[in-house]
């Protein structure tokens, strides 16, 4: 089940990337579990990781690896997240890297790594490294779809987005996967993510581009509050195209991180539309809060609650619930009279109660939609917030009560 239809996304190829995908059999026959991604010699890379502290040995691994040398391949599998570990899952994490550098005459630590799936099992990296020779011999420029269907674990379609825009003269191109249907809210990024530009970008500003694209994008969906173990999200500039970027306050760095802006949100939401069991796409936005974080805190409080989350499941107006979640987020000195509260363009709640305006009717019609906005109105100060989220389905909790079988 997924919310509102697949998206045809036409990917422009990216200079210096290629990419490619294989059974290897690690949980599941016939099967895309490995990805292979190569990077041109000289390309730059920015990456941000879980802050959970249970990371995997792959988050592990890639964190040192990207601080010791520039990245030429991301190897990434699914079926097991090699998180729970111990040294095992270290060790074994950097088996596969060793065995990528010795077929692509690299060094390891040019090599990054990233598992998804089960945690608390051992990686059968035999598998992943047996695959590798012929991994290595499919690689392409055209096989995003390919990449982005080989690292979907729970995922019912592949999370593709691309922009091609111009910045002066030069042409310039972003283009990204994503995968992530549970265990979903990223403090830093998502489940995974790369995203690929022909720009030349050095890593200081890399960095920034990232966190600030991370920010109103993967760090704004959730789709049950939980941070995963191996959660990664990484940006590269091959530096193959025209355009170079070297002055932050510059129009070209405006122009492209507008467009890269566009492409995480695109891929971030589609997460959420395609988030395990969903049948609804929420929005929460939070406007006239005394604060970022005070406005964050009600859009979470609310999006996370089970008990909001299951009316919009029945597509019930019970906008008790909504009101109850606000109540608890830990505002403080909060006027509840001055509060209102918005179902699309239907008022449900001013002056500390149902609003005189409001109709079960009105309500019902906005339930209904597959696509809902709730908007609340703190009436304390200048800062907004939006959040992403999803109803919670019967489905989800079949599928998280059947993951293991």
């Amino acid at each position: 089940m997924a919310v509102g239809p697949e998206r045809s996304v036409k990917i422009a190829p990216i200079n210096g990337i290629r990419l490619a995908a294989a059974e290897s059999g690690i949980r599941y026959a016939e099967r895309l579990d490995l990805v292979l991604i190569e990077i041109a010699a000289g390309s730059t890379t920015a990456g941000v990781f879980t802050q959970n502290a249970f990371c995997a040995a792959p988050v592990t691994v890639a964190r040192r690896h990207l601080a010791e040398k520039p990245s030429r391949y991301f190897l990434i599998n699914t079926g097991n997240a090699n998180a729970g570990t111990g040294s095992d899952g270290d060790l074994a994490a950097l088996k596969c890297c060793d065995a990528l550098a010795e077929c692509t005459q690299t060094a390891s630590s040019e090599v990054l790594p990233f598992s998804t799936g089960v945690i608390g099992e051992r990686l059968p990296h035999s598998k992943i490294i047996d695959a590798l020779p012929a991994l290595q011999t499919k690689l392409a420029e055209d096989n995003w779809l390919l990449a982005a269907r080989g690292i979907m674990t729970t995922d019912t379609r592949p999370k593709l987005s691309s922009r091609c825009f111009q910045v002066g003269d030069c042409t310039v191109s972003i283009s990204g996967i994503a995968k992530g249907s549970g265990m979903i809210r990223p403090n830093m990024a998502t489940m995974l993510a790369y995203v690929f530009t022909d720009a030349e970008i050095e890593k200081p500003l890399l960095d920034t581009f990232l966190k600030s694209a991370t920010k109103n994008s993967f760090n704004r969906i959730t789709v049950d509050g939980d941070t995963s173990t191996n959660d990664s999200c990484m940006l590269v500039a091959t530096g193959k195209g025209a355009l170079k970027i070297g002055d932050l306050e510059s129009e070209a760095a405006t122009v492209f991180q507008r467009e890269l802006n566009s492409v995480f949100e695109q891929l971030a939401t589609d997460l959420i539309r395609d988030a395990e069991g969903a049948s609804k796409f929420m929005t929460i936005e939070v406007t006239a809060g005394a604060s970022e974080q005070e406005c964050l805190a009600v859009a979470y409080t609310v999006a996370e609650s089970p008990l909001v989350k299951t009316a919009f499941f029945a597509s019930d107006p019970n906008w008790g619930r909504i009101l109850a979640a606000i109540g608890r987020a830990g505002v403080e000195d909060l006027d509840i009279d001055a509060v209102t509260v918005s179902l699309g363009d239907t008022l449900l709640v001013s002056n500390g109660g149902v609003a005189a305006s409001y109709t079960e009717s009105a309500g019902q019609a906005e339930m209904d939609k597959e696509e809902i906005r709730v908007n609340i109105n703190l009436a304390r100060g200048q800062a907004s917030e939006r959040v992403w989220t999803c109803d919670l389905s019967s489905d989800y909790v079949r599928i998280n009560a059947d993951y293991r079988s």
